[in-house]
């Protein structure tokens, strides 16, 4: 046998061995999952959370911590993908809903607090004009729309591995359930290829959207010199440019953009700037996003029952204005920083093929030390490794994303990291021979 089959097959009998240990140390959660398979597809209506042999069930939680249907405590470095920026119950975000509850839930009409919090958003992150959705799904198909229509163009640039919610998703180049727009698909971070993709479709080229870093695909992080040339690019041949920073707005005051200096026409959000409920959004250029002001002849149509719904208006708005100010934003980031930094400095100090990417409070952990620039080359890393390095996580606590992301939330602090850490250090020494 090859020494690179005894290294798999070593690989392989360290996770039959941690299933199992997990498998009888989890027999609530077993049940819940078994009980679930009975009234929903796998047990499960959201399909990143799915993982074999079954998925943990939380039963609560409370500042940065969760605890699952069998008492096991957990730290919570995922974050709710970024979603969960405030921790569990933030007293700030709780007060602004108990507040909301005492005066209703949904009007059917205009209210008090969606201009302020409006007004916060286009603020914050430099926008003409904004509007409100549910998701961050929502937000990007009303984006894309609205680019097709005001540029008259059909086509859609989009990069190999890029997911912009549950209609786009592009690892392995798309999915059957995907919006029918017509893609062109470039590759991150390639700036010849993508510039000369750009010339090829000019003509019928409406907009390029992108994540300033891929968050889902490993967080990869694009070089300003990728995001400069799409910004001369589009501009050159009339198309729009469509900053997707549902994730990464949180990396600074302004958003990602604000740091690389690249201004798009059109950015959509989601996940925490909805104050920990459903929100997406989408804004920029007053003169595209006034083609859905209800006063025009030919205005577009944009519907959506919860749109303004008290309870995110008012959790975004107290979240935004009063928690995640701009002095909260960078101190965040800069924990986040130095915890990957401190976190390859293990890695290179064991010697491992094993690194963490990302920026600020968004990082990803995969196991090779070859330079990730986009998310194929995080798909070539070692996938299995990456799987044990999931459930040694759980064993010690650590509750992170099956694919290995993990994002901080303010709660977290010294204590925090330092669990996260020795954690990673125990990982490093215990499963050398594999690394």
């Amino acid at each position: 046998m090859s020494e690179t089959s005894l290294r798999n097959a070593s690989i392989d009998a360290a996770l039959n061995e941690v299933k199992e240990a997990y498998v009888t140390g989890n027999p609530n959660s077993l049940a819940r999952y078994v009980e679930a398979t009975g009234v929903m597809p796998g047990g499960n209506t959201r399909t990143v959370l799915h993982y074999a042999p079954f998925p943990l069930a939380m039963t609560r939680a409370a500042g940065c911590r969760m605890w699952d249907a069998d008492g096991h405590e957990f730290v919570d470095f995922l974050g709710e993908y970024t979603a969960g920026l405030y921790g569990h119950s933030h007293p700030v975000i709780r007060a602004a809903l108990d507040k909301a509850l005492d005066s209703g839930i949904s009007y059917g009409a205009s209210n008090m607090t969606e201009v302020r919090f409006a007004r916060a958003v286009c603020e914050r992150f430099g926008l003409e004009r904004v509007r409100f959705t549910n998701s961050g799904t929502e937000a990007n198909l009303l984006a894309i729309s609205l680019a097709r229509i005001y540029t008259r163009r059909p086509k859609v640039m989009v990069f190999n591995g890029g997911y912009h919610g549950a209609v786009f998703g592009f690892a392995g180049g798309g999915s059957p359930i995907n919006a029918p727009f017509d893609y062109v698909l470039a590759t991150y971070n390639d700036i010849e290829a993508t510039r000369t993709l750009i010339a090829e479709h000019a003509a019928a080229l409406a907009l390029v959207i992108l994540e300033p870093m891929i968050g889902s695909g490993g967080c990869v992080p694009a070089s300003h010199d990728f995001l400069h040339m799409l910004r001369a690019e589009t501009e050159r041949v009339g198309a729009l440019l469509v900053l997707d920073e549902v994730m990464t707005s949180r990396l600074a005051p302004g958003g990602l953009q604000s740091v690389i200096g690249v201004k798009p026409d059109l950015t959509t959000f989601g996940k925490y700037i909805g104050g920990g409920m459903s929100f997406g959004a989408f804004g920029g250029r007053a003169e595209i996003m006034d083609l859905f002001d209800p006063r025009r002849s030919d205005a577009l149509p944009h519907a959506g029952t919860f749109n303004n719904n008290i309870l995110t208006m008012s959790a975004g708005l107290a979240g935004l204005t009063d928690v995640y100010t701009a002095d909260a934003a960078r101190a965040l980031n800069a924990r986040g920083d130095a915890l990957r930094e401190r976190l390859n400095g293990l890695c290179k100090a064991a010697g491992a093929a094993m690194q963490f990417t990302g920026i600020g409070s968004m990082l990803a952990v995969h196991f090779t030390t070859a330079p990730i620039r986009n998310p194929a080359d995080a798909a070539k890393a070692d996938q299995k490794l990456k799987e044990l390095f999931f459930f040694d996580m759980l064993a010690h606590g650590i509750w992170l994303a099956r694919r290995g992301m993990m994002t901080l939330c303010l709660p977290i602090g010294d204590a925090e990291c330092d669990k996260l850490a020795a954690a990673v250090q125990e990982f490093l020494e215990a499963r050398r021979s594999l690394l």
